[in-house]
């Protein structure tokens, strides 16, 4: 009555109170379906939900359906599964008709919109249903619609969306509806509705394991794409398909190697988002890093040289012409061609990407040196290093000294917490090399002075966070890499001399640190973190029992036993049965268990 009278509010009501019903009973549905609070008819108040026209319906009920899922792909009980399976047809042939663009709709279909977004969140439950209704079985059917019948645009475009929701779920060997698919896909005229190639053009790129098993497809795939690639409307997901062809097909595309470098070389004439553009010079890089040795120098060196020259091209202009001198589009395309040209290096070999590295140094360099006062670009520098050096490993050790003087240099006057991120990286690359440990030595300690000024302002740990994280993160790599040279030992690296030097600085901070630690519980730290922090206390006490229980009846007895007005906040006991409870703990989970007890008498 509801929907005869066109009262939404209403349905939108009963439809909540359905799904509850369907929530409330979910645990009985899937242990005794059809039988009293299991009964299924449950269900079927659901599917009338999704009957109705308005989206905004059926997407109240997304949450249980989505749970009902999980609960059965748990179970994994084939005879259950085929209970469930009529209604989960059902729904997703309403989902399909929900899907569908107006009749009049012109352009792409819009991602970003409301409606866009429900066709997102449909996708994602299709996904994770489509395992009790078969994928194939599924894709077979909704491939069916389209070939006997001739159904209007919108038809075709909201069957192909949800074709491409579920194309990576098929096992490509042996499925000749998927090659029929493909075939029919790469055929449609250019006349068809620009939705219809939009949505086609997605499902391409899901199917690129198909094209991986069915190499006589590469070329008509990829001249399809480009097509779609030169239309500034469906030029992003042919990018995107693009490159998961790359991704999926690399052996394949090593001999299409030229053409992806000639879209790489004029990216700026496709009208692309920045993300849309980064991606397919990922796709290009990882073909490229199929190529023979010899050839990867000199194509890397071609596929960099664009983004150098717009590089080059922005230090040298007028800084007061009123034109943005922005590199960060440049600076993130050369991090993903570093970070994904990954070859295969035998030993004694030199890496095919040393040459172009220390080539681009000058550039990334001056750029570094130009904007070191900005935040947000020197993060994009350092980024692009950091995939440069790990791209080379040890074939950047010319690159050391420079890099580590400027960044050192630099950070006197910027505190910018990537250059400690970056610092990680190098010792984490070669502090096992010795001709190197000392000069990382030196810029660890270089790098400390600023640090620990900026942290020694009020509030300055909570002010700088990252620049914590960061620094850290370079003394882990230190411990992990070269520990006797960090804790400035000139002794021969072995157990006992790390243990005399570990002693000497327990000895100095240990009272110190678990007192810090224990106040920092009590009245600082939320709940969350004392696992961590419980671990820190396990390992000390590990080292040396006696001296860490001195320690923490010590720190024990410097607690404020009262609070401001008075009131007892701890007791003696309390306090000496959680020190018996650290001291005689036998694991590290005992030690966390008794801190979370003991905290919660300060809150």
């Amino acid at each position: 009555m509801a929907v005869a009278r066109e009262d939404m509010d209403k349905v939108l009501n009963y439809c909540r109170m359905f799904t509850e019903l369907c929530e409330t009973f979910l645990e009985k549905i899937v242990s005794t379906p059809g039988h009293e609070l299991g009964d299924l008819r449950t269900l079927d108040l659901l599917l009338i939900c999704a009957g109705h026209p308005q989206y905004e319906v059926v997407e109240i009920s997304f949450n249980f359906w989505y749970r009902l899922g999980e609960h059965l792909y748990k179970i994994n009980d084939a005879v259950l599964h085929s209970i469930f399976k009529p209604y989960i047809q059902r729904l997703l042939h309403a989902l399909a008709r929900h899907c569908q663009l107006d009749p009049d709709h012109e352009g792409v279909p819009e991602e970003t919109d409301d409606f866009g977004e429900f066709r997102m969140r449909v996708s994602d439950l299709v996904k994770d249903l489509i395992f009790l209704v078969g994928s194939v079985e599924c894709f077979a059917q909704l491939y069916s619609t389209l070939k006997e019948g001739n159904p209007p645009w919108e038809v075709t475009e909201a069957v192909l969306f949800i074709m491409a929701s579920i194309a990576k779920s098929i096992d490509p060997e042996k499925n000749p509806t998927l090659i029929e698919v493909l075939e029919g896909v790469v055929r449609l005229p250019e006349s068809v509705h620009l939705a219809v190639r939009y949505t086609s053009i997605e499902l391409v790129g899901e199917m690129s394991e198909v094209v991986d098993r069915n190499p006589q497809f590469l070329d008509p795939v990829l001249t399809y794409l480009m097509k779609g690639l030169c239309q500034p409307a469906l030029a992003s997901p042919s990018a995107k398909a693009i490159q998961n062809i790359c991704s999926v097909c690399r052996d394949h595309m090593a001999q299409h190697f030229s053409g992806l470098l000639g879209i790489a070389k004029s990216l700026d004439s496709f009208t692309l988002p920045p993300e849309a553009s980064v991606g397919l010079l990922k796709g290009t890089a990882l073909v490229l890093t199929r190529l023979p040795l010899d050839k990867i120098s000199e194509c890397l060196s071609e596929l960099c040289s664009v983004q150098v020259e717009s590089l080059k091209k922005l230090l040298s202009q007028d800084p007061n012409n009123g034109i943005s001198s922005d590199p960060t589009l440049f600076l993130d395309r050369l991090a993903v061609i570093f970070r994904h040209t990954a070859p295969t290096v035998e030993n004694g070999q030199t890496h095919p990407c040393q040459r172009v590295i220390q080539e681009i140094w000058p550039v990334m360099s001056e750029t570094l040196n130009k904007h070191r006062a900005d935040n947000r670009i020197v993060e994009r520098c350092c980024r692009c290093l950091r995939f440069a050096v790990r791209c080379v490993g040890k074939g950047s050790a010319a690159l050391l000294q420079p890099l580590v003087t400027q960044m050192v240099n630099v950070y006197q006057m910027h505190q910018h917490s990537c250059f400690l991120y970056l610092g990680s990286i190098l010792v984490d690359e070669y502090g096992m090399e010795e001709g190197c440990q000392q000069g990382l030595l030196d810029m660890l300690q270089a790098l400390c002075v600023p640090t620990f000024q900026l942290l020694e302002h009020p509030n300055g740990l909570r002010n700088h966070p990252d620049t914590v994280d960061d620094m850290f993160r370079l003394l882990t790599r230190f411990i992990q890499r070269c520990p006797v040279v960090l804790l400035r030992s000139q002794h021969e690296e072995n157990f006992e001399v790390r243990k005399d030097l570990i002693q000497q600085v327990l000895n100095q901070f240990g009272q110190q640190l678990i007192s810090q630690l224990l106040h920092s519980c009590c009245f600082c730290l939320p709940p969350y973190t004392l696992p961590d922090v419980a671990e820190v206390i396990w390992e000390i006490m590990i080292f040396d029992r006696p001296t860490f229980c001195r320690w923490l009846e010590t720190s024990l007895k410097s607690l404020p036993k009262e609070m401001s007005g008075g009131a007892i906040t701890v007791t003696h006991k309390q306090l000496t049965d959680f020190h018996k409870q650290v001291t005689s703990a036998e694991e590290c989970k005992q030690v966390c268990w008794a801190l979370r007890d003991f905290t919660r008498l300060f809150r």
